[in-house]
């Protein structure tokens, strides 16, 4: 942003329920909740977490020279300061005043859903690509403007670094941004300042359940999203049983989409190898054949919620089938890791119960020999969702190894042994446990035989492994690697 910024008075006419300055008015030129992020002219927003108190920090914020708080009981500070009744839902409005309104001048596309945000759109940018559409790009997999990254630490960034970046993106010459909205995201109001264009769902199953409580209010969260004060349309996939749902109770206008189903967007006539997905798609604009380089129905559902959204964004479908028949590997989604031997290995990211069985049963479908599924669950995170991870691994492969996920403070063995009790309670099941990651796929590799798919699960693009306190480094498609040179196969 150029020259001094904003006034602290201009940012607290932009706050619900506050009309003033406390203290005299100040320029601001950047926002922060980060104690260790405040330089000269920051606005510090002090965030009740559950960690720490924002407020704590305020005496730093002054030392550090920040030009005003955002603060929710009145400080006794000689800087200029806002009181809110919530900072956390006061911040997103703070930083798109400092930023600019940056989604003023842009098209903001939103993803939300528990499987498939990342994929669609990386999908959406490969459309738009072939539409010569200039893109940004915010998700699980980092932020960049085309192949320019921009370093970020989550899904959905916190509501500062989100309106920066959206900044930097307008000021780039962006047309259109393609952000994963995560449920997180929307219950912490990251993404409340935000005006989406187009809003997208993919699905929803159980995940996040610490955090959220039950599926209702995992629902209901989600839902937040799909209202007209945060979107001005949606692209809903409604096959899906909360699609569906959604459908039926949100007010805004809506496209809908379904494999094999009734939908404004339908696809049926599918065929699949190894390879890819071929299929067909009916619209009132009549029907196409597409060539997805992707395995997998749902990832056909994936493409739905793309090409609707494209299509939203004037896209025609000769260049949407262009764009999607080119679109790239998907880190960790599918990925296959190319080698000289006779079977397959594949690294995927599912890692909600819903996800396995959708990835199991799409291998399973290509497969005329064994499916050898490894996978281990997050510590600290939805503990139910354990052993109905190990059942749907179980019942959708011929092998099941249980292996440690990112046990985070917890017990590796503990969680195993929760993962395993679901596997094992399946009918004609093979289950091993071997705890250490790097074994468990080199055994799962070893194996291996002729006509077999290894489907290595949980971590995806991953690069580290959360163990205890500690971020070590892994990632499960190097270490397949490794394990298939170990046993005198060529990666190519």
């Amino acid at each position: 942003m150029s020259g001094m910024g904003v006034q602290l008075s201009q940012i607290a006419q932009e706050l619900a329920g506050v009309s003033n300055v406390l203290g005299p008015d100040a320029w601001v030129s950047d926002v922060t909740h980060d104690s260790r992020q405040i330089r000269e002219g920051s606005l510090f927003v002090a965030i009740r977490g559950a960690q720490a108190d924002g407020h704590d920090f305020i005496d730093m914020a002054v030392e550090k020279g920040a030009a005003g708080i955002l603060v929710e009981s009145l400080q006794d500070v000689e800087i200029p300061q806002i009181v809110v009744t919530s900072t956390r839902a006061a911040m997103p409005w703070a930083a798109r005043v400092v930023f600019g309104s940056p989604d003023d001048s842009l098209t903001v596309v939103g993803v939300t859903g528990t499987n498939g945000k990342t994929t669609v759109v990386h999908m959406l940018e490969s459309i738009l690509g072939a539409a010569d559409v200039p893109v940004g790009l915010i998700g699980t997999l980092g932020a960049r403007i085309g192949t320019h990254p921009m370093p970020t630490a989550r899904t959905t960034p916190e509501a500062p670094d989100l309106q920066r970046m959206l900044g930097v993106m307008r000021d780039s010459g962006v047309r259109v941004v393609l952000m994963e909205v995560s449920s997180h995201a929307i219950e912490l109001h990251r993404s409340d300042a935000i005006h989406f264009s187009i809003v997208g769902f993919t699905n929803l199953s159980q995940d996040h359940l610490d955090f959220h409580g039950d599926m209702e209010s995992y629902f209901a969260t989600k839902m937040r999203l799909f209202t007209s004060g945060a979107a001005e349309r949606a692209v809903i996939n409604i096959g899906d049983q909360w699609g569906e749902r959604l459908h039926g109770e949100i007010l805004i206008p809506t496209t809908t989409v379904s494999v094999n189903g009734k939908a404004d967007l339908s696809a049926s006539d599918l065929s699949a190898t190894s390879r890819g997905t071929s299929f067909r798609v009916a619209s009132h604009m009549g029907t196409t054949r597409f060539e997805l380089p992707l395995v997998g129905d749902f990832n056909v559902s994936n493409a739905l919620v793309a090409l609707s959204m494209a299509q939203d964004l004037g896209v025609d479908m000769a260049t949407a089938a262009k764009g999607l028949s080119t679109v790239q590997t998907i880190p960790g989604r599918m990925e296959v890791i190319a080698h000289d031997g006779p079977f397959t290995v594949i690294v995927d990211y599912a890692h909600t119960p819903d996800a396995i069985a959708v990835v199991l049963g799409s291998v399973r479908a290509l497969s005329g020999r064994r499916v050898i599924a490894l996978l281990g669950a997050g510590g600290d995170r939805d503990k139910e969702k354990r052993s109905i991870m190990g059942a749907a691994a179980a019942r959708l492969s011929d092998v099941t190894i249980v292996t440690t996920d990112n046990p985070r403070t917890e017990s590796p063995t503990s969680i195993a042994e929760e993962i395993a009790r679901g596997a094992e309670a399946q009918p004609n099941t093979h289950v091993e446990v071997i705890l250490e990651r790097r074994s468990a796929i080199s055994h799962a590799v070893s194996i291996a035989e002729e006509g077999d798919i290894v489907v290595i699960l949980g971590k995806g693009h991953e690069q580290g492994q959360d163990i205890g306190s500690d971020v070590l480094p892994f990632d499960d498609r190097d270490e397949a690697r490794t394990a298939l040179l170990a046993q005198g196969w060529e990666p190519l």
